[in-house]
């Protein structure tokens, strides 16, 4: 690829010489600066290091690896990316590189997930004539369009569900949500979460890297857990059946207890799935089985996930480069239940 494009990688500036001043330079460390395929800025610095140029487009270096953007403006880049100044057709081929899994082929046997300038200049690549890269790049783009158009739609979507979350779940001092369905008045009850659990349970345990990846049992992945309010019947992996191990129940709330920011600390998600094998839950998760006739599961993922419960169990994390939570603390919350019709 050295052959056909110039690679910059990324040099990060001192952090003394951070700032959020818009005035200053935009700076672009990693996967967190870049957001609907451009640069999204969040950090600026006063020292210039090394430069993407608008036009150019960047690839992140560091885990994770091969997460592409162009550059809708000039930017200093930190070692977390690379700058690369090639055509549209190159951009859309190296996405196919993630497809792939090549950088993580690349990757693989280090302690920290990254590649080196010399992965991507050597990387070899197959090239057409102009004309035919061009049209190809032009399909690429009116394809990244539309996606564009419904990623706009979906961010509505997910305002109004925002919005929604806000009005029908109760907030921390009332006893009523501002909307109602017709015909139900009555305040809601308070209880602990851990008064209408049937049952709480840890996710796998005494497992090593070699049990994973075969057998004709399954578990749910941590990232399943964290990602989906209801948890996909294809976010699982393969285990061995191991009868020591708690099984997952339809209805089941899950919980994470581990992440690198506080306010994704105790994501909760339910199963919804009939358990045609055994399902059991990954390691950095616990799980719940709420009382059937008291509560029902899929309000209770709901709620927690609404912004006024958010705000109250992002507080309880605890930790400093990584945090967690405790089964404890998400047992001993207090939340507000209807009856069970509405």
């Amino acid at each position: 690829m050295g052959d056909v494009a110039k690679v910059t990688m990324g040099q990060s500036p001192s952090s003394k010489n951070y700032t959020d001043n818009p005035n200053d330079y935009v700076l672009v460390q990693g996967n967190a600066d870049l957001k609907s395929n451009e640069i999204s800025p969040r950090v600026w610095t006063k020292e210039v290091t090394k430069q993407v140029h608008k036009g150019e487009f960047i690839m992140t270096v560091r885990a994770p690896v091969g997460y592409l953007a162009m550059a809708n403006m000039d930017a200093v880049i930190g070692r977390g990316v690379a700058a690369i100044d090639g055509n549209k057709y190159l951009y859309y081929l190296l996405q196919t590189k993630l497809l792939d899994r090549t950088w993580e082929k690349l990757s693989s046997g280090s302690t920290f997930e990254s590649i080196s300038s010399n992965d991507i200049k050597n990387l070899e690549i197959k090239v057409t004539e102009t004309e035919e890269e061009k049209l190809i790049a032009k399909l690429m783009d009116t394809v990244t369009y539309f996606v564009t158009l419904q990623q706009r739609k979906l961010k509505q979507l997910k305002q109004l569900k925002t919005a929604m979350l806000q009005q029908l779940f109760v907030s921390k001092n009332s006893k009523q949500p501002v909307l109602r369905f017709e015909n139900f008045d009555s305040d809601w009850r308070q209880h602990s979460l851990e008064d209408i659990s049937a049952k709480i349970y840890s996710g796998l345990t005494g497992k090593s890297k070699d049990d994973f990846g075969h057998g004709k049992a399954r578990y749910i992945t941590y990232l399943n857990v964290h990602n989906n309010e209801v948890a996909v019947s294809d976010g699982v992996e393969q285990i061995e059946v191991d009868s020591k191990q708690n099984k997952v129940l339809k209805g089941d709330l899950l919980f994470t207890i581990s992440s690198e920011v506080p306010s994704e600390v105790a994501l909760n998600s339910v199963w919804s799935s009939e358990a045609g094998t055994d399902i059991y839950l990954n390691s950095f998760c616990f799980g719940i089985r709420p009382k059937s006739n008291y509560v029902n599961s899929f309000f209770l993922t709901y709620y927690l996930r609404s912004p006024q419960m958010r705000k109250l169990i992002y507080p309880l994390a605890q930790g400093i480069s990584r945090f967690n939570i405790s089964k404890r603390s998400i047992l001993a919350l207090k939340i507000n239940t209807p009856v069970l019709p509405e």
